[in-house]
């Protein structure tokens, strides 16, 4: 079964790409830098970050912008607000080798959905479409959260309590000093 990263993960690449990874992280509650969008009114601002490495000895040309991402919230995966004139993409950058570009996005959502962010992206790497990664997480999480019909004591075996415990492990541990 086909399980999402937990925000935060590298994803690596195969194939053609083998040596490239991506990972989307830092997520958490954020004003944009530009002010508000309008159409975001009413809504929580977050940001995150999509960053993607090159381990290999040659270079790849990558583009990463707004119709590349979709990001759902709450447990119905209804669409979030990307806000494009507030993110930093990546359009039609070289990476070199054992180099990264790290694409800083801004979205708005209702604040009920936050807890659940499913966030998939698919990257273009020198002209040619990717696969489609998937990361899941939440901002705001303190407990367990249990989908409509579920019995408590069956949510610590679903991937929310995965989440969870990935999130409560790295809110745990500070920066290296």
């Amino acid at each position: 079964m086909y399980e999402p990263n937990v925000v935060g993960d590298w994803q690596e690449y195969d194939d053609e790409h083998a040596g490239l990874r991506i990972r989307v992280h830092g997520l958490e509650k954020a004003e944009p830098p530009r002010g508000r969008d309008d159409a975001a009114e009413g809504l929580i601002y977050f940001r995150f970050r999509v960053t993607v490495e090159n381990r290999t000895t040659e270079h790849f040309g990558i583009h990463l912008e707004d119709g590349q991402l979709d990001i759902r919230i709450g447990t119905d995966g209804e669409s979030a607000f990307l806000d494009w004139r507030n993110s930093q993409f990546i359009e039609g950058f070289d990476v070199y080798p054992l180099r990264r570009a790290t694409a800083v996005l801004f979205a708005a959502a209702p604040e009920s959905g936050l807890s659940h962010v499913d966030i998939q992206v698919q990257l273009k790497v020198d002209d040619e479409w990717t696969e489609r990664y998937l990361w899941s997480g939440g901002i705001g999480l303190h407990e367990p959260a249990v989908g409509v019909g579920a019995r408590p004591e069956s949510a610590a075996d679903g991937l929310a309590a995965q989440v969870i415990s990935f999130l409560e492990r790295e809110a745990g541990q500070g920066p290296a000093s």
